[in-house]
């Protein structure tokens, strides 16, 4: 592979289907694609500030590197990407790429980032911004340290581990995902879902875990959980108390307490759903 070390780059395209490149210590700045339908590349310790630097490319290797506000839109209808101790300021990074392993990741600007995207495996990452991830398939994030709404919407086949989310909205629309070790704050969490796994989490929303079709919860906390499980069919075992709970369609709801159950008989079978406390 050939080596560039210590290069400033300008102009648009200016590394245009770049194949088998090791770049070092480089500066990419204003000029739009720089390394666009490129192939075979690794870069460290070099700063990407315009836009769209790697679109249409593959094998991509980025490590110690910085994406500043102006590099939006970073990394568009690429596959087999490996980025390492990176810090992106701009917002967008990713769309419509697939075989993704993020690791040591600081998302300043989250906004619409991972969008369309699959095969995900995500280590360490920490991200500010609405939207994160949406209509992603086959997604692991272990360390995920998160504050933007709309997370996660319309995803399949989702695992996300040891993780804080600070997200109105989260996993909405969809299938598949397990949520182990977490802390998950914000309202409405979970609505229009399918298959949804809570394991060991602490959750705290107003009318959370609604309209969701089979939902489990395992050694969970529910603090200040209010109206929850409207419409869902459940199968919750919870550790502490829950606030309130609305409407379940049917199943089983267990914990320490309950302070209000809200059965509207016109609107729900209230036998279809064993409540249990102690």
């Amino acid at each position: 592979m050939k080596e560039i070390k210590e290069q400033k780059f300008m102009g648009e395209r200016a590394l245009f289907s770049a194949q088998s490149l090791i770049l070092q210590n480089c500066i990419f700045k204003d000029g739009e694609s720089p390394l666009k339908h490129s192939e075979q590349i690794r870069v460290t310790n070099s700063h990407f500030a315009y836009k769209y630097p790697f679109w249409y490319s593959k094998n991509i290797d980025v490590k110690d590197c910085t994406f500043s506000q102006m590099a939006r839109a970073g990394i568009w209808y690429s596959s087999n990407l490996r980025f390492t101790d990176v810090l992106f300021e701009a917002p967008k990074a990713f769309r419509k790429s697939s075989q993704i392993l993020l690791e040591n990741i600081t998302f300043t600007d989250a906004a619409e980032t991972l969008w369309n995207c699959t095969d995900i495996r995500a280590k360490n990452i920490s991200a500010k911004g609405d939207y994160f991830a949406m209509n992603c398939e086959n997604v692991e994030f272990i360390g995920l340290n998160l504050v933007g709404n709309y997370s996660f919407d319309g995803c399949k086949n989702v695992h996300i581990k040891d993780s804080k989310l600070l997200s109105k909205d989260a996993f909405w629309n969809c299938e598949n995902v397990v949520v182990e070790n977490c802390v998950i704050i914000g309202e409405y969490l979970g609505w229009n879902s399918k298959n949804i796994t809570l394991i060991n989490c602490t959750v705290e929303s107003l009318q959370g875990m609604c309209y969701i079709q089979n939902l489990v919860m395992r050694e969970c906390m529910c603090a200040d959980t209010t109206l929850a499980f409207e419409y869902s069919t459940v199968d919750v075992e919870i550790l502490g108390k829950i606030h309130s709970v609305k409407n379940p369609l049917c199943g089983r709801i267990k914990a320490k307490e309950i302070t209000e159950v809200i059965m509207d008989e016109d609107l729900v079978d209230p036998s279809k759903t064993e409540i249990i406390t102690n």
